[in-house]
């Protein structure tokens, strides 16, 4: 895990992360090495001022600018999704002139500065529901001209009837970007305020799901988003300790998930707290609903010979991703039957055996992708499409 460069400076004290607010003893028991920052100014110094970042805002067209954290990005699978996107992309042009790349999950845009480099007529639409990732994006793909458009937008925003595009990427769960940014709480590894929405300007944050679910409610959220085994424990041990104050920070549901989960189940399957913060980020974010719903719209403003490639980081995501392919791979003849009837074809055929999982290599270059399970699609070809 990568330090935030607004909470680490290794001239003040090398080897501390420091945190913009006093930390408790218990904390401290987990983040031995965070310690309260000096000043507001080591802090600020860092802040990134950008101007002029202009985006088609789904909720209101505005203009807005930000002082975001530009985090150094390595792409997940960079390559591969190149390999697997450009054939639909240069279809009708070698440079890609006349087709247009959704990238569903900008992010820092890594990936589309890669397409948008690789192929000069190409065209990128660029979503992200996070103010400071587009602002980020912008200036990363501000040298690309009007070839971009980036739009505020969840993933499941953006299509209607009229949308098309020849392919289309999913990167889905957290970026590496709001991971680094302590202060959005999506990170275990250091201490922040409960927040971990992807819209900063969301109604619902991890502390209002700790601090007003009842223990059923809360239980059922770690279980069914997080698959925690110790789902029911956690929740009594929550409502038990709110009685006496709320939760407000990730280090105090971090010190909680210690004492709750058994020593043996903290040695093993990871950080103790990943199944936990995973859950409430997902509901926090209707992350699954948002998906259900995007990926066959997505599918189906693509053309014949279009295609999708979506990478999944986590078994709910990737289960979802899984079936609907499933059934757009799937034929549609009458089973029983020895041939294909004409007109009952799958309406995409896989271009991946399964997932797809990064090498050795990869992980090595970016541990982000350890994780990582790409799935892709092309759309069949239709006489309305030739």
């Amino acid at each position: 895990m990568k330090l935030c460069a607004t909470s680490f400076d290794p001239a003040v004290e090398p080897g501390l992360v420091h945190a913009p607010w006093p930390l408790s003893e218990p904390t401290l028991t987990y983040f031995p090495n965070a310690r309260f920052a000096i000043s507001d100014r080591d802090l600020d110094a860092r802040a990134l001022h950008l101007e002029g970042v202009q985006m088609a805002d789904e909720e209101d067209g505005g203009r807005e600018e930000q002082k975001p954290f530009s985090p150094p990005h390595v792409p997940v699978l960079l390559d591969r999704c190149v390999e697997l996107l450009t054939p639909a992309l240069t279809r009708r042009s070698a440079d890609g002139s006349g087709a247009v790349l959704v990238d569903a999950t900008l992010g820092a845009g890594g990936h589309a500065e890669r397409f948008l480099t690789d192929l000069p007529g190409l065209s990128v639409v660029g979503l992200d529901r996070d103010r400071t990732a587009l602002s980020i994006a912008g200036e990363r793909l501000a040298p690309f001209g009007d070839r971009v458009r980036l739009v505020r937008t969840r993933y499941d925003g953006y299509w209607d009837d009229d949308t098309r595009a020849d392919g289309v990427l999913f990167d889905l769960g957290v970026s590496s970007m709001q991971l680094d940014r302590a202060e959005r709480g999506f990170s275990y590894s250091k201490d922040a305020p409960l927040d971990m929405r992807m819209d900063p300007d969301g109604p619902l944050t991890a502390a209002d799901v700790l601090n007003t679910f009842d223990q059923r409610e809360l239980a059922k959220v770690l279980r069914d988003f997080g698959e925690e085994r110790f789902a029911s424990r956690i929740a009594s041990e929550v409502v038990r300790r709110r009685a006496r104050a709320p939760f407000s920070t990730t280090g105090e549901l971090v010190e909680l998930l210690y004492a709750a989960i058994p020593a043996p189940a903290r040695r093993t399957g990871g950080h103790p707290a990943k199944r936990t913060f995973q859950a409430l980020r997902t509901v926090v974010n209707g992350e699954l609903e948002s998906l259900r719903a995007a990926i066959p719209a997505a599918m189906s403003a693509l053309p014949g010979g279009g295609r999708i490639v979506v990478m999944a980081y986590q078994s709910l995501e990737d289960k979802i991703v899984k079936n609907v392919f499933a059934a757009a791979t799937a034929s549609r003849t009458p089973s029983g039957l020895p041939v294909e009837l004409p007109g009952h074809e799958p309406f995409f055929e896989p271009l991946t055996r399964g997932a797809e999982k990064a090498s050795d290599a990869e992980i090595e270059l970016n541990p982000r992708s350890a994780s990582v399970r790409l799935r892709a699609l092309e759309k069949a070809a239709r006489r309305e499409d030739s």
